[in-house]
């Protein structure tokens, strides 16, 4: 059976939906699928002795509490202390808006003009000038918390808070906050003349969404071999059961909202007001929230419909972690004069989001590619700006690197003494990724040689 284009999709009516890898079809002229490119940021740092492993030779057998959560993939991760970050004078007041926008960059604002937004591109968007011609999204940028933070530390602009991706040194990358604008840009559904659809005109499931394409889906898999055809049932229901979670989720908040208005919505009349506009509150299950970003993620990842992503699992300030059991925000815990309660909230925020990255990872694992799986030909950092928010330190940044990279990273290991900062970090992830280096990332001086296979 000739190979089908790896370009390949399932259309109709101005809908259409990537494919996953499968037997039949081919990556066009490349001889193995490309190495994708993956971040996920959380701020404040970490509980260093909840964070580190004891040492190399256990790094695999007993995890530290925070990295249980990774133990089934441990063997394809790397955990390297030793990174440091980016020096932040002469902005020494202000630790938070340069923990994240420094997080990609490796590089500082320039102080002369503080006020406007003059930084350098960051890493996920060298790699997406380089591949993003290829895939359909150059590169996928998404948020947990929506990018309008206020705060004016040594009178930097406030975009610094709240983006880690920028496209020029003067260009911040927004980034998407509403899973189902995420899914309609990975389903390229668009309206007559080709405006994307806006999502507010939409009902909460649409559940014709995918049934525009399942009549594609049926024609396509009466051509392809038996195991081709379970890989494309398991996509499809896949993505099926993404929207139904959404849509559980903005059902949800549909019902509060009524009811909060005094409207019952079991007995809502036709001439009521249309429920508002649904955000997903601080309040909702943040785990729920955040492994369907992952989820689209995957599918974004998995389908080729680009080659990076990057997510902020959260920004600094404004926080907060209800299903833990404490409302108090993640920003005031991190100051905690070693309190041992706030110690353990703090030991316990870190553990729920890399448990969120886990899921994320785990899931890759367990998708077939190539004769391997997803996460083999992915390299996806997992990490955070600070290593300490008690002390805004920044001397062993915190990194979980998951994935070969298709065969570049030796995984299974932990560096407990890396010599290097995070701009060679990048550069080396970059490196491995194929993305063509001309210059250093930020203040990178090397690449990192101990972390390639």
């Amino acid at each position: 059976m000739s190979k089908i284009d790896r370009r390949a999709c399932l259309k109709g009516l101005g809908v259409s939906l990537a494919l996953p890898l499968m037997d039949s079809i081919g990556w066009g002229k490349a001889a193995k699928p490309p190495v994708r490119l993956g971040f996920m940021y959380m701020p404040h740092g970490v509980i260093m002795d909840q964070f580190w492993p004891a040492n190399p030779e256990s790094f695999l057998s007993s995890p530290p509490p925070a990295l249980e959560s990774l133990r089934p993939v441990l063997h394809q991760c790397v955990v390297m202390k030793g990174i440091s970050g980016v020096p932040i004078a002469p902005f020494n007041g202000a630790p938070h808006a340069l923990e994240l926008s420094t997080w990609l960059t490796a590089a500082l604002p320039a102080p002369e003009k503080r006020n406007e937004i003059n930084i350098a591109i960051s890493a996920d968007q060298i790699a997406a000038n380089h591949v993003g011609a290829f895939t359909a999204l150059p590169s996928l940028e998404l948020a947990t918390m929506p990018q309008t933070w206020k705060e004016n530390q040594e009178g930097l602009n406030e975009g610094y808070y709240s983006h880690c991706s920028f496209r020029s040194p003067t260009q911040a990358v927004p980034a998407e906050v509403n899973p189902r604008n995420v899914l309609y840009r990975l389903f390229n559904k668009q309206e007559q003349g080709g405006a994307a659809r806006a999502s507010s005109k939409l009902s909460a499931l649409d559940r014709g969404l995918l049934d525009i394409v399942l009549g594609g889906a049926r024609d396509l898999r009466r051509t392809l071999p038996v195991s081709d055809q379970r890989k494309l049932d398991e996509y499809l229901d896949s993505v099926r059961s993404v929207e139904r979670r959404i849509a559980a989720i903005e059902a949800r908040q549909k019902e509060a909202a009524l009811e909060k208005a005094g409207v019952r919505a079991s007995k809502r009349d036709a001439s009521d007001s249309p429920p508002i506009e649904i955000r997903i509150p601080e309040g909702e299950k943040r785990s729920e929230y955040m492994q369907i970003m992952c989820d689209l993620n995957i599918l974004a990842l998995q389908t080729d419909t680009t080659r990076v992503s990057t997510y902020i699992g959260s920004t600094p300030n404004g926080a907060s972690y209800p299903e833990l059991g404490f409302n108090d925000q993640h920003h005031s815990n991190t100051h905690h004069n070693n309190d041992p309660e706030k110690v353990r909230k703090i030991a316990r925020i870190t553990e729920f989001n890399i448990q969120q990255f886990a899921y994320m990872v785990n899931k890759m694992a367990g998708l077939r590619e190539a004769g391997g799986t997803l996460l083999d030909n992915c390299i996806m950092m997992w990490g955070s700006g600070l290593e300490d928010g008690n002390k805004h330190t920044r001397e062993n940044l915190p990194f979980v690197i998951a994935g070969k990279g298709g065969g570049s990273i030796k995984t299974g290991r932990y560096f407990a003494e890396t010599k290097g900062n995070q701009g060679d970090l990048l550069t080396t992830l970059l490196a491995c990724a194929g993305v063509p280096i001309d210059r250093p990332v930020g203040i990178a001086t090397k690449q990192i040689e101990e972390l390639k296979a």
